[in-house]
């Protein structure tokens, strides 16, 4: 074998290498709401469709964030409605830390200058 064969030899097995190293197809995501998607495909999928699911999974972001997203799916799940907005916004109202509504509002403004 002459050596500009033997190289490229070793080149295309390098190649192949690499390649498959860098495949990421069974690696878990790494985006909050990739995993809230596969989450609800899985859990929910008498309520939504896959493009509820990226819909609903953008709309509570804030929840997926604070790591609420298993719960909020979950509840999804439960519902015996559509999947929905009003649904995903029950859903993320309905867990975690603001479940009692949150902070009391302010209170008005002195009208005296």
């Amino acid at each position: 074998m002459t050596l500009l064969r033997r190289l490229g030899v070793g080149l295309a097995a390098a190649g192949a290498l690499v390649g498959a190293a860098s495949c990421r197809v069974l690696d878990p995501p790494n985006q909050p709401v990739e995993t809230c998607v596969q989450s609800c495909t899985a859990r929910a999928r008498r309520q939504c469709t896959d493009g509820e699911c990226e819909r609903g999974c953008q709309f509570v972001l804030d929840r997926l964030v604070e790591r609420e997203g298993d719960k909020v799916v979950a509840c999804v799940a439960r519902q015996a409605r559509r999947c929905a907005d009003p649904v995903w916004a029950e859903c993320a109202a309905m867990i975690g830390p603001h479940l009692d509504g949150g902070p009391p509002a302010p209170p008005p403004p002195d009208d005296e200058w």
